[in-house]
């Protein structure tokens, strides 16, 4: 246990300090090429609902199984050629689970352009990390695209992987790689197969839904957290009440209204999806309008609260006799 500890403080200092270089390998990308080619396979050889439903239950048994015990024996592997070595290949690959830094990269790109007023720029670069089309989006509208994406993602990409990495540091025949692992591959089928429109209506349900439960706790967790650092935290959860319920996911309307409540903007509206118009439940209060000032604000954070986690597993880990 006294490893894993360590591998999770490592792991978080190599995402703050380096991120995802894009030059290097990344676990999701493998996970994204099996996940396109046994979607293919299966639309193949699935030809209705049923069969694709239990195609779908396949499709996530094998990428969240799977990425959890590869990356478990990756790691024994490397123990066995060197312990140091085991240290490094278990850190490198937990702080790939965590998206913190690359998120922020992914803000600032667009914040740049933005505040500068080259809309243009700004859109095209927003395009590389929303469904939403972006062709045709104001400077409020590009603003609130950046902040929804820094608050959803606040969740699944860094406080839900966090969340299992420190379930898995007590669990010493685990550890906190391959939960992570697991969940993230869980994420990434949802953000590959987890929609409602056709051809994956049937092949992704059941990934959408378990991802949704996966989601669930760190969400509420995340949530409580933003409402205590807030100073005013019966304000954000009755905020969160109020409007998050609304929302037809039951772990991103939650996030994104708990940031809208803390930072005192107003989240969701109409977006356009390939021309097509879709309404989201309006988050919170617009009591000051979205600028750079309030996604920085989200990001620090998201900053805030992974510190916290972090710093709570720390202490945990102190106290517990016999660790």
């Amino acid at each position: 246990m006294t490893n894993n500890i360590y591998i999770l403080i490592i792991a978080a200092f190599l995402d703050y300090l380096i991120g995802d270089p894009w030059d290097w390998p990344h676990p999701v990308q493998v996970m994204g090429w099996i996940i396109s080619r046994l979607t293919k396979v299966f639309l193949q050889l699935c030809q209705n609902s049923l069969t694709q439903r239990l195609a779908g239950i396949v499709l996530g048994i094998i990428l969240i199984i799977g990425s959890g015990l590869v990356g478990f024996l990756m790691i024994k592997i490397a123990r066995w050629v060197h312990p140091l070595f085991g240290i490094a290949i278990d850190s490198i690959l937990l702080a790939s689970c965590f998206a913190g830094r690359s998120l922020r990269a992914a803000a600032e790109a667009v914040l740049q352009p933005l505040t500068a007023g080259n809309l243009g720029e700004a859109r095209k670069i927003l395009s590389n990390y929303v469904g939403r089309d972006t062709q045709n989006l104001s400077q409020a509208e590009i603003s609130r695209a950046v902040l929804e994406t820094v608050a959803e993602n606040a969740t699944d990409g860094v406080m839900a992987p966090l969340f299992y990495a420190i379930v898995g540091v007590f669990i010493p025949v685990v550890g906190p790689t391959p939960l992570a692992l697991a969940y993230k591959a869980s994420s990434t089928l949802d953000s590959m197969v987890g929609y409602r429109e056709a051809p994956y209506t049937y092949l992704g349900w059941f990934c959408a839904r378990l991802e949704d439960c996966l989601t669930w706790l760190p969400c509420r967790l995340t949530v409580v957290t933003l409402a205590l650092l807030s100073g005013k935290p019966m304000h954000v959860w009755q905020l969160c009440r109020r409007d998050a319920i609304n929302d037809p996911s039951p772990n991103s309307g939650w996030s994104e209204c708990a940031y809208a409540a803390f930072l005192g903007v107003q989240m969701g509206g109409t977006n356009w999806y390939r021309g097509v118009a879709k309404y989201k439940p309006l988050l919170g209060d617009a009591i000051y309008p979205i600028t750079a000032t309030s996604i920085q604000n989200g990001l620090q954070l998201t900053r805030y609260c992974f510190l916290l986690w972090l710093g709570i597993a720390i202490a945990i880990f102190l106290i517990l006799p016999n660790r």
